[in-house]
């Protein structure tokens, strides 16, 4: 079935219709999802929480504005950042084994396992290193503009501008 139409009937709550999106964009919403919480079962209801998110929301999807999977990908994204920042998160953190913050350590600044969970790392590895450090905090670890500003000592508005401009160039080359 054309994607266009898929959606179209995902907006008019036809269950076939999502249950083939989720089944399309699942594992890339996983991937996304489980690099800002980094534990699998809360990733897993996170990303039935987005899927059922986006079913009551499908009416404000607009293809105008962008593809289908930008914007879920966004309320994905989101609703990740959302989870780590609950009170509910950082209690069951607190006592945490050895072993996560290992893995934590050895994968928290390889852009190469965190973008092939959503198959950009192609694309992403053309940018300037400068566009790939506020990538990987704003995208892939779930910084805060804030947060990346101060975790790379530059100017917030030094963060916006060049994220805007990166996300301008990834999408040129992604485009092309």
């Amino acid at each position: 079935m054309h994607l266009d139409v898929l959606i179209s009937k995902f907006q008019q709550k036809d269950e076939k219709a999502f249950g083939e999106l989720y089944h399309m964009y699942g594992d890339s919403m996983h991937g996304v999802i489980y690099n800002i919480v980094r534990d699998h079962t809360i990733a897993e209801e996170v990303m039935q929480d987005v899927f059922i998110k986006a079913w009551n929301n499908a009416n404000s999807y607009s293809a105008e504005k962008g593809r289908f999977f930008t914007w879920i990908l966004n309320i994905a994204r989101n609703a990740a950042i959302d989870k780590t920042r609950s009170k509910a998160f950082k209690n069951s953190r607190k006592n945490l084994d050895a072993e996560y913050f290992v893995d934590i350590l050895q994968h928290s600044d390889n852009l190469d396992n965190q973008t092939d969970a959503i198959g950009i790392k192609k694309f992403v590895s053309q940018l300037a290193k400068k566009c790939i450090e506020v990538i990987e905090l704003l995208y892939f670890k779930g910084f805060t503009q804030k947060e990346a500003s101060e975790t790379l000592d530059m100017p917030i508005g030094t963060i916006k501008t060049r994220n805007r401009n990166c996300i301008k160039e990834l999408r040129t080359i992604v485009l092309k």
